[in-house]
């Protein structure tokens, strides 16, 4: 009734002739960290069971402005961490759909609704788009307020989406960004049009990088080979380089981070909760604990530099070409899966685009991922839309 109340209005606004949004009457859901006044958010916890909040987040106030259908919310893991929802993968239920964000995956998977709302603070927008088949973004951070959205990072957190094709992406994210004094990360100066970058041609043909990462171990065989038959028919679009040896202190330096914010992120639950977290929550929490603040600065220090390097690194590439996890979907006794993939392009603020293009040995989905430099999404939209037309073509021909 509330769904279809929404519509009803979004009609009348259209036949009244009055302006209408760039989302107007399209479906979205809303992973259950964003804070909705119509709807209860519980972020994926008991503690939070029928928590109402007061307010709508910066993202569900931009939805509305544009005119979208808010369905309703997605399942979260708990606290958008580690520990799994009920959420089942929508191609094999007998598999995760990925996490944190594995409802709003799994129901765009399921073409349930076109677009979904998820966030992402080491690869939990990128995996679940890769274990459901859809496309998933991450945009560079700062451009979408987290105003009224569930922290765990300070630094890492960060706003994305789901959607069925990579225009849709384009023009949701388009909707979502702008400045919000009240996010310490968002930033006053004009955000990258990203639908106008998705709609662009290539003004040359891009240069792709393939890095050897010091994880490359995790993939299953059938990632392995299918990336590399992607390499192969892109030729020499794309380059192999020997990924640098700071890429694994990149993945210690991640965890800091996260382990020194999350724990003062869940100071409350901790302190006044503790028996109702799962085990997964707690253990993490007792690892949390022991990052003193000089590993912490040391962290804060290395991101910085890494920064630095990647906005060197992209004045000669368009893009870095990965996959979006390490292989399908794994099976829900064994989590949400490895964010292996996701982490060092996360730990940077960059921009990243997972792509449905890859299947497994059982037949389901393994997702490829661009990565480009920091604030230059449009240019990663414009770089997608290339590399889909000429995988078409090659498939055609």
């Amino acid at each position: 009734e509330h769904v279809l109340a929404q519509a009803q209005k979004l009609d009348s606004i259209r036949r009244s002739g009055k302006p209408t949004g760039d989302l107007h009457g399209i479906p979205i859901g809303i992973k259950d960290i964003f804070d909705t006044a119509e709807f209860p958010t519980e972020r994926g916890s008991k503690i939070y069971a029928g928590r109402r909040p007061d307010n709508d987040s910066a993202v569900i106030e931009k939805l509305r402005e544009a005119g979208a259908v808010i369905m309703g919310k997605t399942v979260t893991t708990e606290f958008a961490f580690m520990h799994p929802g009920k959420t089942r993968n929508p191609h094999h239920t007998n598999y995760s759909p990925g996490g944190s964000s594995s409802g709003s995956a799994a129901a765009v998977g399921a073409a349930q609704i076109p677009l979904a709302l998820g966030s992402q603070t080491n690869g939990s927008i990128i995996r679940p788009a890769s274990f459901c088949g859809i496309y998933g973004f991450k945009p560079s951070r700062g451009i979408i307020s987290r105003r009224g959205v569930f922290e765990t990072s300070a630094t890492l957190d960060s706003i994305g989406g789901f959607a069925q094709n990579l225009g849709d992406l384009a023009l949701l994210t388009d909707v979502l960004g702008g400045f919000d004094a009240a996010d310490s990360l968002s930033y006053l100066a004009p955000r990258p049009r990203m639908l106008e970058g998705y709609l662009a041609d290539v003004p040359a043909e891009p240069s792709l990088v393939w890095f050897d990462l010091p994880y490359a171990d995790r993939y299953s065989s059938a990632a392995t080979a299918g990336l590399e038959e992607l390499l192969e028919v892109m030729g020499t679009t794309i380059t192999r380089v020997r990924a640098p040896d700071s890429f694994s202190d990149l993945i210690e330096c991640h965890q800091i981070i996260y382990d020194y914010e999350i724990y003062r992120c869940l100071k409350d639950e901790r302190e006044n909760h503790w028996d109702e977290l799962s085990v997964s929550v707690i253990s993490a929490l007792e690892r949390a604990k022991t990052r003193s603040r000089e590993q912490y600065n040391d962290a804060m220090n290395l991101l910085e530099s890494a920064r630095s390097w990647f906005e060197t690194f992209f004045h000669d590439y368009d893009a870095i070409i990965s996959l979006s996890a390490p292989g399908e979907p794994v099976l829900l006794n064994e989590g949400t899966g490895d964010p292996i993939c996701s982490t060092i392009w996360t730990l940077c603020g960059l921009p990243c685009v997972s792509l449905p293009l890859l299947s497994g040995d059982n037949d389901l989905p393994i997702g490829v991922q661009l990565i480009t430099a920091e604030n230059q999404d449009d240019r990663l939209f414009r770089t997608s839309r290339w590399l889909l037309d000429q995988l078409r073509s090659a498939a055609d021909s």
